[in-house]
């Protein structure tokens, strides 16, 4: 191959995260609330396969030819049941790449022009909504636990092709997980994980 292939097909290329096996976006819906901003949070339908019954952001997995941001707007739409006119996108928070190669952008956005008690979410896939003030995440730091993350090898490795074969020295790594507590609602995980994320931006 000529050099000067090499060079136009790399040289204006995007980086993007190598092996990445699903697109995820979420946004986080800030609503004025009696004279407060609060963040709007779903508790997932029961009969979901996914996750029934935890606590999330609207979001879900990018349909082709569709951007992270669309992806964010359209489940948001979806699930709260309200109209692209209620949304207002602010802008775009850290991404996370995870340990499972899956990728989730992050959005922020306002909800206006309707009232948290008249949004009536698809209850196909959210069991209910409820907020949370942000001056209760401000005031109040998750817990932070973390789960050890080791490698599960198959019975077919080649461990003959590698240094040190069966005895190779794996990198293990920790997973942090946050938990906040906010009356009878626990929101962990990832959810917990970029409501602090967003805090921790506008503290």
């Amino acid at each position: 191959m000529d050099i000067d292939d090499i060079i136009r097909k790399v040289k204006d290329r995007t980086p993007r995260p190598l092996e990445v096996r699903q697109k995820y976006a979420v946004l986080i819906p800030l609503i004025k609330n009696k004279d407060r901003w609060e963040i709007i949070y779903e508790l997932r339908a029961k009969n979901l396969k996914r996750q029934p019954g935890e606590i999330s952001f609207p979001g879900g997995q990018v349909e082709k030819g569709e951007t992270y941001m669309e992806a964010a707007i359209r489940e948001t739409m979806e699930e709260l049941n309200i109209q692209k006119e209620n949304i207002n996108l602010i802008g775009e928070l850290d991404y996370l790449v995870s340990h499972s190669n899956t990728i989730i952008h992050s959005f922020l956005g306002t909800i206006h022009n309707i009232d948290v008690d008249n949004i009536r979410p698809n209850k196909d896939e959210v069991d209910h909504i409820f907020t949370v003030p942000i001056d209760f995440f401000i005031n109040n730091e998750p817990k932070l636990y973390y789960i050890d993350l080791h490698a599960a090898i198959s019975k077919d490795f080649p461990y003959y092709l590698i240094p040190n074969g069966e005895n190779y020295n794996w990198r293990f790594d920790k997973h942090s997980v946050y938990f906040y507590n906010y009356k009878n609602y626990i929101i962990w995980g990832y959810t917990a994980k970029v409501t602090k994320h967003f805090v921790d931006i506008i503290k």
